[in-house]
């Protein structure tokens, strides 16, 4: 049995978006580079249509990139997709798939999936909320903040459908508002240990 508490100690970063987060993950992984040292994890709440972000998002970053299956392990270097109508968990340090918990109305895939992390993650979380419709992941952020996690939303008038980073600023729950490419900087700053990026 592997020890995966030890194993699970780099930082995730947890990318929630729906409609308008195509260029936000654009704009974030193009200014990123490939040896940050972190775990990316895009979570883009769709529930019927098919993700092709596993094909889209090579063409911006030189990680590689990843349609989650069942039982995949979390690993730095790399940015991971969540497939359509499942939710997504993490234990130890590989990613478990369930269907998804809420069929109708809007998603909460990135609150499932951030709550996930606070309880089986053992290295730091950071919650980045960008564009998109409702307000999924605003209900997990409070609980991000109190292990000692990191919240950003997207700079309102740099997303493309404002609702959902608006909802995570409502929360009174955000340490940073920023733009894409202002993500990508605070997330090299953190990444390196710097605490002024604190």
């Amino acid at each position: 049995m592997k020890p995966a508490q030890a194993e699970n100690n780099f930082p995730v970063v947890c990318v929630g978006g729906s409609a308008g987060g195509l260029d936000a993950y654009i704009r974030l992984l193009s200014t990123l580079p490939s040896d940050i040292g972190v775990a990316i994890v895009i979570v883009n709440h769709l529930r019927t249509v098919a993700t092709h972000l596993h094909e889209i998002l090579p063409r911006y970053t030189k990680m590689p990139v990843e349609l989650i299956t069942e039982g995949l392990v979390l690993q730095p270097g790399r940015v991971f997709i969540i497939p359509e109508q499942r939710d997504l968990h993490v234990v130890g340090d590989e990613f478990r798939l369930k269907p998804i918990s809420k069929p109708r109305g809007w998603p909460d895939v990135i609150t499932v999936f951030l709550r996930s992390l606070t309880r089986h993650w053992g290295g730091k979380i950071i919650a980045v909320i960008v564009s998109g419709y409702d307000g999924d992941g605003a209900a997990a952020l409070c609980d991000i903040q109190d292990i000692g996690g990191i919240t950003i939303a997207q700079k309102l008038d740099t997303a493309t459908q404002p609702d959902m980073p608006e909802s995570a600023i409502a929360s009174g729950c955000i340490d940073f508002i920023l733009s894409p490419e202002e993500i990508s900087r605070k997330l090299m700053r953190i990444a390196h240990g710097d605490i002024q990026a604190l």
